[in-house]
């Protein structure tokens, strides 16, 4: 996850992070959550703990819950398109989630963090739009991970 998110750090919220979470959700089930902090933990050793990595202690875990609702025995044509929404939805979704820390931190109040949103929303599309993308890569990397 580490890798991937240095590789493509050129390209602004253009990233595999949902996608291998989602993969590996889906996968390892309870167990996923090892790799997920694993990443989150990498991320603040290697960028010394700033602000904004406190909320992916729990940016991370909510993709990944939506991941465990998914039914394991969903329709092999259905699956592909679920996941690359899940994916896509936590993309468009991600200034959102991110906003109530943002708020408590910086003491904003409710106008104050609905105009935080919307600035970042051009980029919360990108994201959208791009892990949607992504998504469609699930079922290849499912494969190599029932594999392995």
């Amino acid at each position: 996850m580490y890798a991937s998110k240095m590789l493509m750090e050129l390209f602004p919220n253009i990233h595999l992070l949902a996608t291998l979470t989602i993969c590996i959700t889906l996968v390892y089930r309870q167990k996923a959550l090892y790799p997920i902090y694993i990443f989150v933990v990498i991320m603040g050793l290697f960028f010394g703990f700033p602000v904004w990595w406190i909320p992916h202690l729990y940016l991370w875990t909510v993709l990944w819950g939506v991941t465990m609702l998914i039914p394991k025995n969903l329709s092999p044509r259905l699956m592909p398109w679920v996941c690359a929404i899940v994916c896509s939805a936590h993309g468009f979704l991600y200034g959102t989630l991110y906003a109530p820390f943002q708020a408590f931190w910086f003491g904003m109040d409710f106008k104050g963090t609905l105009a935080w949103i919307a600035a970042g929303f051009p980029w919360d599309i990108l994201h959208g739009i791009s892990n949607f993308i992504m998504g469609l890569l699930i079922p290849k990397i499912l494969l190599v991970l029932k594999r392995l």
